[in-house]
């Protein structure tokens, strides 16, 4: 293993977010202090506690997973789109690094990234509502799988785009939708019967719930059915990236 390689990517990569520290950090911590302010005080305060949580408390879990997918996503695809984009990708095929160091060293960046972003939205949360963790092993275990998992989709969509357009479909059209529509904003026990069904579709209410449990022991499934799915989340985006650099998809030509 070319750990030299590994670290030169990944403190390359580690260097662009300090570079764009506004875009990277500040950015999705003030969008969801607003969160907090606005649906935490002013509405929070006008709907009843849920389970003895106040609503504010309630969709920190759901805040932090919201930045945790949309910024694992955005900084692992921009992250190897931006040396295709430029032809600089050229001189790391060239360099005595395998594929496997090459996506360690992307998404391992990429993912260390989002846990501090997370990190830093849990502790900004502080500040506005009271939260309980009371599961604090599962809560990063939480944490770094779904910021590993999500990296490495990222990294797919990065390589598979070919434009600018390309690249922000996935995280504009799919992903957003699906984390808003995911429960991190409420529980699906609130909804419908017909609607409570149709929102079991949804992959991300599975690493919402998971992730909601491990705060306060509520969720919308259970833990293990959570776990599980972004277990399959993972080994299918590692199965999608063995098989596209395998083919040499959108890499070779």
């Amino acid at each position: 293993m070319n750990w030299t390689g590994i670290m030169a990517i990944y403190l390359h990569e580690m260097d662009r977010m300090r570079r764009t520290t506004v875009q990277s950090i500040f950015s999705p911590v003030i969008s969801s202090s607003l969160y907090f302010v606005v649906f935490g005080a002013a509405i929070g305060s006008r709907i009843p506690v849920i389970e003895d949580i106040s609503y504010g408390s309630f969709i920190v879990p759901g805040m932090i997973m919201l930045a945790l997918l949309t910024q694992s996503v955005s900084n692992a695809s921009s992250g190897i789109f931006f040396p295709k984009f430029l032809g600089t990708i050229n001189e790391i095929y060239a360099a005595p690094l395998s594929t496997t160091e090459i996506v360690i060293g992307f998404v391992g960046a990429a993912t260390t990234k989002s846990i501090i972003l997370g990190s830093l939205i849990l502790a900004t949360g502080l500040f506005f509502v009271e939260i309980y963790i009371m599961h604090p092993f599962t809560m990063i275990l939480m944490l770094v799988l779904t910021s590993l998992t999500f990296s490495l989709l990222g990294f797919l969509i990065g390589m598979l785009s070919s434009n600018w357009e390309e690249l922000s479909i996935f995280p504009t059209l799919i992903l957003s939708p699906l984390v808003f529509l995911g429960g991190s904003l409420y529980s699906i026990n609130w909804l419908p019967e017909f609607w409570q069904n149709v929102s079991l579709v949804n992959p991300v209410l599975y690493l919402v719930s998971g992730f909601r449990w491990s705060f306060y022991e509520m969720a919308d499934v259970s833990i293990t059915t959570s776990l599980i799915m972004i277990f399959t989340f993972l080994i299918l985006n590692i199965s999608a990236i063995i098989y596209i650099f395998s083919k040499g998809f959108k890499i070779k030509d």
